[in-house]
């Protein structure tokens, strides 16, 4: 990086950076591409990332992070204090995406500067290096949101693809798992997401309509199996689906770890999921996928960008609802058309 390149927004090359973002999953993943910019625009800066202590394993083994960490808002209070996840850690330059006031006070304690969304308090937002404007709600894509923190210091997009790294160990892991439970060679092998969290479950797609979608893709490939990802929450959910699956489904949820999950995702011809974390996660590992959007939160502001096999569907809706439309108005027969398009551009094995 050149002298003036270095110094076009007035800041010295950052050596230490750090990025703390505190979301959900899905939240999580959507600003590895704005880690990725800053990762770009100092080749040679070392980045960490602190996250919520329950999604920080989405963000391990990035190529462009140096390591990671748990943050809450709590504990930041008294972190840089008396505690710190990396030792007393200095760095240059700090970024943090959330508008909670413990988060970007514990940034200025341990960072030179600090780029942050404009906060509530505006003597805070003095405090910081750059203070950001947040776009309005539903207006700008996730994705775009969190590219302006690199943005308001030189750092271009390096893609707005999602990252997500699925370690050799795990892939060993998904094909052992595969072939204990017989289905290793069976195709296509189609991955489920059938719910969202409890707050969000407008996003739901009706159980019913699930279950026709599996009768006719099995009617149309009878090899066809099925693994059902989700957590405790959708328990009951899940399990009357793989119920009536029976032997051509596995039921997955609530049983793998976030990380497990994933690797199993990495190895499905397709995957079928409402909008939540998982399908983020899917997103990431730019394999076929068919994501249905509530038209409260459509797919022009969350799916997956630069996505070489995205099928997106929308509430007939979008953007003209509130939380209480029906998720029912996406029908079978739309999601069927989609799956058909998706294995047949791109084929099981």
């Amino acid at each position: 990086m050149s002298s003036s390149a270095a110094t076009e927004t007035g800041l010295p090359a950052p050596r230490d950076i750090l990025y703390i973002n505190v979301s959900r999953i899905g939240d999580t993943l959507l600003v590895t591409p704005a880690v990725r910019a800053v990762a770009a625009r100092w080749p040679q800066a070392r980045i960490d990332l602190l996250a919520h202590p329950k999604r920080e394993e989405v963000v391990r083994h990035l190529p462009f992070v140096r390591r990671t960490g748990g943050i809450e808002k709590q504990r930041a209070r008294f972190m840089g204090r008396i505690g710190n996840p990396f030792a007393g850690k200095r760095y240059d330059l700090a970024f943090v995406c959330n508008f909670d006031a413990p988060l970007v006070e514990y940034a200025l304690r341990v960072a030179r500067r600090v780029v942050a969304f404009r906060q509530p308090d505006e003597a805070l937002n003095r405090r910081l290096y750059r203070a950001v404007e947040h776009p309005a709600l539903q207006t700008t894509h996730a994705v775009d949101i969190q590219l302006l923190l690199p943005a308001a210091v030189g750092a271009a997009p390096a893609g707005r693809a999602l990252s997500y790294c699925v370690t050799a160990g795990e892939e060993q892991w998904a094909a052992g798992f595969l072939a204990e439970h017989g289905i290793d060679a069976c195709h296509p092998l189609l991955g489920l997401q059938v719910a969202s969290f409890p707050t969000k479950a407008y996003r739901d797609w009706p159980p019913g309509h699930f279950s026709e979608l599996c009768r006719r893709i099995r009617a149309r490939w009878p090899g066809a199996r099925f693994l059902i990802f989700g957590g405790e929450l959708e328990k009951a959910r899940t399990t009357a689906l793989a119920a009536e699956l029976g032997d051509s489904a596995t039921l997955c949820a609530g049983r793998l770890s976030l990380r497990e999950t994933a690797a199993l995702m990495n190895r499905i011809d397709l995957y079928v999921g409402v909008d939540t974390g998982p399908t983020h996660l899917m997103g990431a590992l730019r394999r076929p996928m068919v994501a249905l959007y509530h038209g409260y939160s459509p797919s022009r502001v969350l799916a997956p960008l630069d996505h070489p096999c995205l099928y997106a569907i929308d509430h007939p809706l979008a953007d003209r609802c509130t939380p209480e439309a029906d998720m029912a108005a996406i029908t079978v027969d739309r999601v069927w058309t989609a799956v058909q398009q998706a294995l047949a551009e791109h084929p099981a094995p």
